[in-house]
């Protein structure tokens, strides 16, 4: 809850308690995307064994799109998200842009694994910055008190994208296209809709 001061207040016992609206400096912006980097890695490398051994007896082609297609975007999302159900404090803005952040650093990693693996860099440039605004509007979610609901926002475009780019033919490319600028556009919208409240308050009437 916000108090006519601005600051943070939650009632415990029905006695307030005041928690100074905290704003994360240079360094904290450093670590969230340092923490986006080195989440990737592991996440990575271990959708590519889920796909080997879980979706093994599918055919190639299925396989992927058991793995990549809508197993990964569940696993990513909240992977990269979980950092910041452990922020106190934090305005919605600030929320927001620590969840853009950890998404950078997540998409920066995985770009790189896989364009040292052979894929195209033309293919998974679009990725870096589609981590970054899907991780953007779940960190919306959750500074507005609706994560559930918008981790699922980021989940469903997620899935639409990998699956039209697993699709794999010129018409489920320009599909994926299509989902790539409406995430962009989407997490834009919401970095508007942010303020400089209290992440996950309630104003005092």
């Amino acid at each position: 809850m916000i108090g006519e001061d601005g600051v943070l207040l939650n009632v415990v016992n029905d006695k307030k308690i005041i928690i100074p609206l905290h704003k994360p400096g240079l360094k904290e912006k450093y670590f969230f995307l340092i923490s986006g980097l080195i989440v990737s890695i592991p996440i990575t490398f271990f959708v590519n064994i889920f796909s080997n051994h879980l979706c093994f007896l599918l055919p190639v082609f299925y396989s992927e799109l058991c793995a990549v297609g809508f197993f990964a975007p569940f696993i990513e999302e909240f992977s990269k998200a979980f950092p910041l159900f452990y922020r106190h404090g934090e305005t919605e803005k600030s929320i927001f842009i620590l969840g853009f952040l950890v998404g950078l650093g997540f998409g920066l990693t995985e770009f790189l694994i896989y364009v040292f693996g052979g894929t195209s860099v033309y293919i998974r440039l679009p990725g870096i910055f589609f981590h970054a605004a899907s991780t953007s509007i779940t960190a919306y979610g959750i500074a507005t008190n609706r994560a559930i609901q918008f981790y699922l926002l980021a989940t469903g475009l997620h899935l639409s994208y990998n699956f039209s780019v697993v699709m794999g033919d010129p018409f489920w490319l320009i599909v994926a296209y299509a989902f790539l600028i409406l995430t962009y556009f989407l997490s834009w919208h919401l970095y508007h809709k942010t303020s400089e409240r209290a992440a996950g308050s309630v104003q005092f009437s």
